[in-house]
């Protein structure tokens, strides 16, 4: 099972990111938990200075942008 993050505190952009996330696990089928992490502490904690961000298994894999379904979807296979 995947543990998958977002990373942003309410912004449209960080709403959009994890609609898209949400959209690419659906579409795989992945088995995943995904969180949405507001509190600007514990983004900080990653090393990310802008976001959204997507935090895969403890790691940052996209930061600054709103991915595309397709890049997300690349990302979990």
């Amino acid at each position: 099972m995947k543990h998958i993050k977002i990373l942003g505190t309410g912004c449209p952009k960080c709403k959009q990111t994890e609609a898209v996330v949400r959209q690419a696990v659906d579409e795989l089928g992945v088995e995943a938990t995904i969180e949405k992490v507001e509190d600007i502490m514990q983004i900080m904690a990653y090393n990310v200075l802008s976001t959204p961000a997507v935090v895969i298994d403890g790691e940052v894999k996209i930061k600054g942008r709103v991915p595309t379904a397709g890049e997300v979807r690349g990302i979990l296979n």
